[in-house]
This record gives C-alpha cells, sequence and structure tokens, in this order.
C-alpha cells in the first residue's frame, strides 16, 4: 500500500475511533515521507490512546515544530497547549511550564487569538491545583470559562468547569464544586467535547464524586466512562482508570468476585500503557486482598500504588491496623489527615475514628466524628450520611454509651442496607451486637451476630470473620496443640508449605497434614483466613 493509501486509511481510522490501526497507517506514512503538522497531531492522539504516551510526546513536539515552519501561530499555541497538559500527566512539570509559557508567548503575539487564549491558560491552572493553590486556580479556570463562553467554546467550557469544579470541591465547596461537574458532564452527553477531552473530564468527575461520599453520581458518571470505553475497542488510555474506578464501587457493592474481575482488568490495562491507574489498578487490588485477608498481598500493592506519588491511604494504615501495628496506622493516617486538602481529609476520617478507637484514644475519635459530622451538612448524601452515623455509633461503643451504640449502629444499618452495601452492613451489625452484649442482651446479640457472620462468609471477608468470632469470645486457638500454633504463626508471614517445613525442620506432607488440622479446629477454609484469625487473636 502506498503512501497516500496509508494516510487516507490513517485519517479514516482516527475518525472510526480505531487508534491502533490509525497509528499503524500514520506511524508507517511518517517513517517513509513524514508527516504534516495535523496528521502529527492525529498520530500524537493515536499513540496516547494506544497507551504510549512518550510517542505522543514526540509527535506533539514535532507537529508544534511544523506550525512554526508553516508559521501557523495557532496550530503551535493549540499544540504547545496540549503538550503542557499531556506533561503534567507524566509529572514532568519542568517542561509542561516551559511549553505553557511558549503558548501564552504566541497566544500574546496573535492579534485575535479568540478561544486559544482561554486553551493555553488550561495547563497553568491545573499547576495551580496541583500546587494545593486552591484559591489562585478557581480564579484561573474561572477566567478560561469566561473566554470559552464568550467565544463559544463549549468544549473549552467544559475542560474549564472540571478544572473549576476540582477546585471548588479541594476548597472546601463541594456542592458548588459538584454542579459545576455536572455541567461538564452534559456537554460529554450533548458530544460537545472530542475523544480526549472526553476521557480527562469523565475520569475526574468520577474520582472526586468518590472522594466526595456521592454514590449516586460515581456510579451513573462511571456507567457513561465505561460505555466510552467500549465503544473503542483497542483503547487502552482511561480503560485502566475506569476498570479501577468500576472495581471501587463493586467492593461497596458487596459485589466482590466482579471488583476482582475489574482489578485484574486494570491491572492488565496499566500494565498495557494506561498510565492513569498508576495509582487506582494496585490500590484497588491491595483494598481487596485486605478486605479478604491477604495480607501479605495487599501491602506489596500499596507499595505499587505508593510508587505513583499518591499516598495509598487510607487502605495502608488500615491494614497496619488489621496486621496489630496500631501506632503505625495511627501515626500514619494522623500525618495523611493532617496534609490533606478538606475533601481528602474528610474521606479519610472515618479511617481516622476507626483507628483512634483502636488505639484508645476516643477524644480523638470523637473530634474526627464531630468533624466528619459538621462537614456533612453542606453537602448531605446518603453514603455519607450512613458514614457519619456508623462513626460514630463506632465511638459510641467505645465510649460505654451502650444504648446510644445500639441505636447509631442500628441506624447506620439501615442506612447502609438501603444503599446496597451489605460489607458495611454486617459491620454495624457487629457494632450493634457488640453493644447488646455488653447491656445483657444475649439473645438479641447473637442475632446481629449471626446475621454479620453470614454476610461475612459470602464475600469471603476472613478477617471480618476472625474479627466477629474475637467479639463473640470464640477464641478457638487454645484447642491448637503447640506445633500446629508454630504453623498458624508462620502461615501469617506468608511462607509456603516447602517454606515452613524448611523453618521447622518437617516434610511439606506433615506441614500439610498440620495445616488440615488447624483449618478443622478454626473452621477456616484458607491460608488468608488463618493469617486473619492468627493476627485477630493477637497469636502474632
Amino acid at each position: 500500500m502506498n503512501s497516500s493509501s496509508d494516510l487516507d486509511a490513517g485519517r479514516a481510522a482516527m475518525t472510526d475511533w480505531r487508534w491502533a490501526d490509525a497509528w499503524e497507517r500514520l506511524a508507517r506514512v511518517d517513517g517513509q515521507d513524514g508527516l504534516g503538522a495535523s496528521d502529527l497531531a492525529l498520530l500524537a492522539t493515536a499513540a496516547l490512546f494506544r497507551g504510549d504516551p512518550r510517542a505522543c510526546i514526540d509527535a506533539l513536539s514535532r507537529a508544534y515544530t511544523a506550525h512554526l515552519s508553516t508559521e501557523d501561530a495557532a496550530g503551535a499555541a493549540r499544540t504547545s497547549g496540549w503538550l503542557a497538559l499531556d506533561l503534567i500527566e507524566l509529572g514532568d512539570f519542568t517542561n509542561s511550564v516551559l511549553w505553557a509559557a511558549r503558548a501564552m508567548r504566541i497566544v500574546n503575539a496573535m492579534p485575535e487569538p479568540g478561544a486559544l487564549a482561554g486553551f493555553v491558560r488550561l495547563a497553568p491552572a491545573v499547576g495551580q491545583l496541583g500546587s494545593g493553590n486552591n484559591a489562585e486556580a478557581v480564579h484561573a479556570f474561572e477566567e478560561v470559562l469566561a473566554i470559552a463562553e464568550r467565544e463559544a467554546d463549549r468544549e473549552l467550557a467544559a475542560l474549564a468547569r472540571l478544572g473549576l469544579g476540582k477546585s471548588l470541591i479541594e476548597s472546601g465547596a463541594v456542592s458548588e464544586g459538584l454542579g459545576r461537574l455536572d455541567q461538564a458532564m452534559t456537554a460529554i452527553a450533548a458530544g460537545d467535547v472530542a475523544p480526549l477531552p472526553t476521557g480527562v473530564i469523565v475520569c475526574g468527575a468520577v474520582s472526586d464524586a468518590v472522594l466526595a461520599f456521592d454514590l449516586d453520581r460515581a456510579t451513573a458518571w462511571t456507567g457513561v466512562l465505561g460505555r466510552w470505553c467500549a465503544e473503542q475497542p483497542q483503547l487502552i488510555a482511561f480503560s485502566g482508570q475506569y476498570r479501577a474506578l468500576e472495581a471501587g464501587l463493586l467492593l461497596v457493592r458487596g459485589a466482590w468476585a466482579e471488583a476482582s474481575t475489574a482489578v485484574e482488568l486494570a491491572l492488565s490495562r496499566f500494565r498495557a500503557g494506561d498510565y492513569r491507574a498508576m495509582w487506582g489498578a494496585p490500590y484497588q487490588h491491595a483494598e481487596l486482598s485486605r478486605l479478604r485477608g491477604a495480607f501479605h498481598s495487599a501491602e506489596e500493592s500499596y507499595r505499587r500504588a505508593g510508587e505513583s506519588g499518591w499516598e495509598p491511604q487510607p487502605g495502608l494504615s488500615l491494614l497496619h491496623l488489621a496486621l496489630g501495628r496500631t501506632r503505625r496506622a495511627q501515626d500514619e493516617i494522623r500525618r495523611s489527615a493532617a496534609g490533606a486538602d478538606p475533601l481528602t481529609r474528610r474521606y479519610l476520617l472515618p479511617a481516622v475514628t476507626e483507628i483512634e478507637v483502636a488505639a484508645g484514644d476516643h477524644d480523638a475519635a470523637r473530634r474526627a466524628v464531630e468533624e466528619l459530622r459538621d462537614s456533612s451538612t453542606t453537602t448531605s448524601t446518603p453514603m455519607l450520611d450512613a458514614t457519619v452515623v456508623a462513626a460514630d455509633a463506632r465511638v459510641l461503643l467505645a465510649e460505654g454509651r451502650m444504648s446510644d451504640a445500639v441505636n447509631a449502629a442500628r441506624t447506620a444499618s439501615r442506612a447502609w442496607e438501603l444503599i446496597g452495601a451489605p460489607y458495611e452492613v454486617a459491620r454495624c451489625r457487629t457494632l450493634a451486637g457488640r453493644a447488646l452484649r455488653a447491656l445483657g442482651d444475649a439473645d438479641a446479640a447473637q442475632k446481629e451476630f449471626d446475621a454479620a457472620h453470614t454476610v461475612f462468609l459470602a464475600l469471603g471477608a476472613e478477617p471480618a470473620v476472625a474479627e466477629l468470632a474475637a467479639a463473640m469470645g470464640d477464641r478457638r486457638a487454645g484447642a491448637l496443640t503447640a506445633r500446629e500454633l508454630e504453623v498458624l504463626r508462620l502461615v501469617s508471614t506468608g511462607l509456603t508449605n516447602r517454606g515452613i517445613g524448611e523453618r521447622l525442620t518437617l516434610s511439606e506432607k506433615t506441614v500439610a497434614r498440620h495445616l488440615a488440622n488447624i483449618f478443622g479446629k478454626l473452621g477456616i477454609t484458607s491460608r488468608a483466613a488463618a493469617t486473619a484469625y492468627a493476627y485477630e487473636n493477637g497469636l502474632v
């Protein structure tokens, strides 16, 4: 096929959102005869969508040079503006600033830059937001939005509303910020936004809805993102981030098997090139592993999530708590909460409450609950309301206010049930059971425990099963022999049967027999459950 045919086929593939096909054809022409500026921009977009951001940067850089060579100031400004934005995504802030400055210089020299005057301001505004200068970011995005509305540029307006919404939310104006995100999503639905800005806007909106405990928006917008990804079978970029976001929602809904599938797809897409999933994919894998009791796997995945530059919180602190590292959990969650923006801090407060209770600092736990309650008054959602009452129930129980704890736990349980979050329902029923038992109502307590136990078993929430057993006073480890206790402790370190045998000078067959006896005596069926039981009962 000649270059002309390849070029036509590449352009057609771009129109049809067949990114890999477009890349193949356009790259072939680029290698043979070279591409003009506009086709280099197409090549860059195809590279980004197929998971090769560095090739995208290279093509855009050459497109910029080509625009300059033909004295196309508008093309050069737009290209350098996109380079500045893409480099922020890649964490190359120094070069992003340089490209943003180039874009500004070009636009300032244009007699009538039109909407470009707003577009080239996007990267500096994003930089302000990323630096925590929320007030400056709000002002910057408002300027971009004003230009977009004056020039009737709906795509630029949608991007400005995304940035403005995020800036307002991080400033604590959550309700107003979510309203701006609603407007940006309306532009997506109307078809006013090209593919690349669409991915940026929808992923950003879902992430903020999750942080805002807005399950309805998060679910609806994740559905939009999923349908958009499904329309592009060759899409790599954004697809891993979508699966990670989906996994988080599935965990809340109690669909843990489906969440496991979504997590694996997120990790696969991350490995294929979706760098936007560098935090979400390993973090959600860690969350699922922690909830199931695969603590070693969880710790490794939290470590990988942390390599992205974003803290793997609150999950990592909750893992430390599950592993009996209470002081470390307390120190890390306090540090994270102290340095967070208002929205992220509020998202961390439920974990702060749980960890402070476990650490015995009931005053700190009460302060966290009241802060959470106060922050919910202006932006109430069903999920946030349930979270506040559940946290209050935990603190009331710790404070010895048992009747109040029962009422709060039951209120929270009903709220979570309406949301469709079975794991949280079961956790609240466990709290109610503990309070009822303290009040001397053993039958009512047992009813709550039994209901929670059924849910935890169905989900495979082995640590919660072990915690419930401890709450019920069921400490079956006393029935284990000294050798079985040794094996159990080594299982909890992640050693295989061979590794345990080498440590204790036993054959693998003997270790397997001891492990079978442990499973039978403790009423469990997996190494994860054995590990969880060992930690919950202070055996390690």
